[in-house]
């Protein structure tokens, strides 16, 4: 019995040292053990249990070898709606599918009275040459869904010159057009779950760079002589030129749309660039390109001046940009036909050359007027904000002298940012004076310590303070109760420190 008793006790604590030598291992079997059984009784429920133990032992099978689940239904936007597939499209990213696109687009045409259609793209990679939108359509691209451009140019038309341009913008003579394109359409929208139109611009730049185009770069997307255009919730990338271009448009909503392209080595690849254009709003989105994030134009020197067609109403909001080589918002420098009207507010631009910027030139005429920015946040900022007068590119030499643009009543209200190399370089010129420019409550965390960082000339205008930091003199000095704390002193030295 002693003996027996003795045995126990050995036993009771040879157990105690197993336990006390592998806690961390019983620790974990504990978990798994515990986890083990929340999954089954999830798949109990899911699958049935009732009286079938070993229905809910499938169950469970099921669930740990279960697909992942289909891609969201396309909601039905118009009456009628196809697949892409139905026009016999193979989305492996080798098919051309350009025929797929224009039978599909012709039998949507056929549907304008009765409230167009919609054409869904699912997801695959779906390569195409470029090909046309109708009215009173829907273009729906699925999450997972990719419109590749082909790259061999000799797919691409020739179209010509935009009438405000007089000439391709690159090149003399026609120019190629877009992948996705569109005239004289109405009630277009291009959206989806976040899928992509993708222009592999690669080719397009490197042939750029070597200089054997013939014709000017295409854009992406470009809709023209439209009206009532909804563009959201899609990506763009890659594009060979601009990204989207709505030239000559009204009621143009451009919302939650991502653009990317690479910040260097991928030339003039704006991100949206209205263009002679008016009602116009572009909200919620993220741009990330190798030029201005969003450049507002409306033609180009005689040619813009003769076609008179400006771009106004303009709304720039809740907008994320970035471009290492270029600006995140631009004015011009193509405005021959006027800019009016225009409002940029909440705006973060960060790891750019310039944050906002007007461009003009002698020669380009027209105006800039009433353009307010506001709430607008600079982030590792070459240059803040940026108004330049003296951009000497030309259609040709035959632009008139004596046109020079009138820019008035320009206001920033709301300015900040860190890391900034130079808040403000703001020169006109005898010619081209800047006139009504107020600044108020702006404080700019600088990274260059140079004497002239807020630099002006020609400029007449007023500082409501504060401001940071301390402002050229070439403008009127305000408390916060907007009373005249000094007179301006017109210093009109166009000196630079360095290139902007």
């Amino acid at each position: 019995m002693v003996e027996t008793g003795g045995g126990r006790l050995h036993q009771r604590r040879g157990a105690v040292a197993f336990v006390a030598a592998n806690k961390a291992l019983l620790a974990a079997a504990w978990v798994v053990g515990f986890a083990l059984v929340f999954l089954w009784q999830s798949a109990s429920m899911s699958f049935g249990s009732a009286g079938a133990g070993g229905a809910a032992g499938g169950g469970f099978l099921r669930l740990l070898s279960a697909p992942p689940p289909p891609p969201r239904p396309a909601p039905r936007l118009r009456p009628t709606a196809y697949n892409l597939t139905d026009f016999g499209a193979v989305g492996d990213g080798r098919a051309v599918n350009t025929e797929a696109f224009e039978r599909a687009v012709e039998t949507i045409a056929a549907l304008a009275e009765r409230g167009g259609g919609q054409l869904n793209v699912p997801p695959g990679r779906w390569l195409t040459a470029p090909f046309n939108l109708t009215s009173h359509m829907t273009l729906f691209l699925a999450e997972g869904a990719e419109i590749l451009g082909i790259t061999d140019e000799k797919y691409w038309p020739l179209m010509p010159a935009l009438p405000s341009y007089g000439y391709g913008r690159e090149r003399k003579g026609p120019r190629f057009g877009s992948l996705i394109h569109g005239q004289n359409l109405k009630d277009v929208v291009i959206t989806g779950h976040n899928g992509s139109i993708n222009g592999q611009g690669e080719v397009w730049w490197m042939k750029h760079r070597r200089r054997i185009l013939n014709n000017t770069r295409p854009p992406l997307v470009q809709l023209m002589w439209s009206k009532d255009i909804i563009i959201a919730n899609i990506t763009l990338r890659n594009s060979p030129f601009w990204h989207l271009h709505p030239y000559d448009c009204t009621n143009v909503t451009v919302s939650n749309v991502t653009i990317l392209s690479p910040v260097s080595g991928a030339p003039n690849t704006d991100g949206i660039d209205p263009d002679s254009s008016q009602d116009v709003l572009i909200e919620n989105c993220y741009i990330s390109v190798g030029d201005d994030a969003i450049a507002i134009k409306s033609g180009w020197d005689q040619y813009g001046i003769a076609y008179g067609r400006p771009s106004s109403n303009i709304s720039i909001r809740n907008v994320n940009a970035r471009s290492l080589v270029s600006a995140g918002i631009s004015i011009g420098s193509e405005m021959s036909g006027g800019v009016a009207n225009v409002t940029v507010e909440n705006v973060r631009i960060w790891e750019s050359r310039r944050g906002v910027r007007i461009k003009t030139a002698t020669g380009r005429g027209g105006y800039i007027r009433n353009i307010s920015y506001r709430n607008i946040t600079f982030d590792n900022v070459r240059a803040g904000i940026v108004i330049k007068v003296d951009y000497n590119e030309h259609a040709d030499d035959g632009y008139d002298r004596t046109a020079f643009p009138d820019i008035t009543s320009i206001s920033f209200k709301g300015i900040h940012g860190r890391g900034v190399r130079v808040p403000v370089r703001a020169h006109g010129s005898d010619v081209i004076p800047i006139r009504d420019i107020s600044f108020q409550d702006m404080s700019v965390g600088i990274s260059y310590k140079k004497k002239h960082i807020f630099q002006c000339s020609y400029v007449e205008g007023r500082v409501v303070r504060p401001v940071f930091p301390k402002p050229c003199e070439n403008l009127d000095i305000y408390d916060e109760q907007g009373q005249l704390v000094k007179r301006a002193v017109a210093l009109n030295s166009t000196e630079l420190d360095y290139d902007i």
